[in-house]
């Protein structure tokens, strides 16, 4: 057993181990998503009791600084009394209707306002309906099939887009899954990330016939990847040309690295915009929305098919707009940058004092240290980092209280609750394992 592994396994509580083992004979793999599984760092996965603030408390008592905040949604920290508080009064009055309400128009239009690309929105369940709605809308609107996608780029588990996908199918060595079928991608163009002569190629070799470019504005599932210098205002450019609809997919940016997502942070707005995490405040709720024309497709003001049970949920409802209430009346984002800024140069520090080749890339309250010697800007380059190196750091951290992403292919997340001290405290102990790899290297 390697010996990273073998301090993984320590790592873990006697509760976690024996909870997994009877998760594993109830649930493949013993989880619910794969990436909560560990498999790309080794070892058992720790099972979570509870969550307040900044911290995560395991089934051991154990206490960590969270930088996963549920992959993204937790930007005001766990147990947010605003949000907590509405999520009570919306249970009093029902779990789940069937019908309208208002709460839904109020939280429609907290998106329209915040969002520079939405003139109407759709609600659903989750990221994987937003994006998959979306795919399905700008094909109705364009009449066209092709779609454009890029490499390291994850827009949940559609069929059609998990092709080259980033996070937990790159964790797990699966980039094109089993079950999907060769004509469920036959229409689904992949590029290299960040190449915009690669884009203007694809447009020259299938002209009048790609219904839509999707893509991560800022990429958290392949790391941290922010966009080159003027490259999403070149897609932005080529797709107006052609008549394609340009998607941003904000699932993960949306609300996170300014409040009105990536668009509004690098001043360009795309036709459709999916949203997810943050637009929940933590409960499952995703939303897509476009412009006007765009989004009066949809049934029943158009002849674009979707529909959810559950779409539009109470509770979950209740917990976006609190959320959103509270980003816009406080708004964290200045804040969140700073002690992003300081995390980012504190573990790029620690590297550099432990001699060992690294990246760290940061949006906001999004970052990645990189164990790898050159940028990072698509899945080529993410695909070289040293996973061993990454898996040592990962329970180098865990032993000390720090929960960081358990794959070198997600970002860190902070919330507006984390303090410099912890912060600081987070690039002490970072130092103390990146030294620890650097000596057994």
């Amino acid at each position: 057993m390697p010996e990273s592994q073998a301090k993984a396994i320590t790592a873990v509580g006697p509760n976690s181990v024996a909870a997994f083992e009877r998760a594993c004979q109830l649930m493949p793999g013993g989880v619910n998503s794969p990436a909560r599984a560990f498999g790309a760092v080794g070892g058992t996965p720790l099972f979570i009791e509870s969550a307040k603030g900044p911290y995560l408390y395991d089934v051991d008592g154990r206490r960590y600084l969270d930088y996963i905040g549920s992959w993204g949604p937790m930007i005001l920290g766990h147990q947010n009394p605003e949000v907590v508080a509405a999520i009570q009064a919306a249970i009093l009055r029902g779990t789940s209707y069937g019908a309208p309400t208002e709460a839904e128009s109020e939280l429609a239009e907290r998106i329209i306002e915040a969002v520079p690309s939405i003139d109407k929105v759709r609600l659903v369940n989750s990221g994987t309906e937003a994006t998959m709605s979306a795919i399905r809308v700008a094909r109705g609107y364009t009449g066209r099939e092709k779609i454009v996608k890029f490499a390291g780029n994850y827009h949940g588990h559609v069929d059609s887009l998990l092709v080259s996908a980033g996070s937990a199918a790159a964790t797990l060595g699966v980039p094109d899954s089993p079950g999907v079928t060769k004509g469920a991608g036959g229409d689904t163009i992949v590029l290299p990330h960040n190449d915009l002569a690669a884009v203007e190629a694809a447009f020259a070799a299938h002209p009048g016939q790609i219904a839509a470019v999707i893509l991560e504005p800022v990429v958290g599932n392949m790391g941290c990847v922010p966009p080159n210098d003027g490259y999403l205002q070149g897609l932005r450019d080529i797709t107006a040309r052609d008549g394609s609809v340009l998607i941003f997919d904000e699932v993960m940016t949306g609300f996170r690295v300014a409040f009105g997502g990536a668009q509004q942070r690098y001043g360009v707005t795309p036709d459709m915009t999916t949203l997810g995490k943050i637009v929940g405040g933590g409960m499952p709720l995703g939303a897509y929305g476009g412009r006007r024309e765009i989004m009066d497709q949809v049934l029943p003001a158009g002849k674009v098919f979707q529909a959810g049970t559950l779409s539009g949920n109470p509770v979950a409802v209740a917990a976006g707009n609190a959320t959103l209430k509270r980003l816009k009346a406080q708004p964290p984002y200045e804040y969140l940058e700073k002690i992003g800024t300081q995390l980012a140069n504190g573990l790029g520090q620690a590297a550099e004092a432990a001699g060992l080749p690294h990246q760290v890339q940061q949006v906001g309250s999004m970052l990645t240290l990189f164990f790898n010697g050159s940028p990072v800007t698509n899945w080529e380059q993410s695909d070289r980092n040293d996973r061993q190196q990454y898996a040592a750091f990962f329970w180098g951290l865990i032993r000390r209280g720090v929960y960081p992403p358990c794959s070198q292919f997600e970002a860190m997340f902070l919330s507006e609750t984390h303090t410099e001290a912890m912060i600081d405290e987070t690039i002490a102990a970072a130092k103390e394992v990146l030294q620890e790899i650097a000596a057994s290297a």
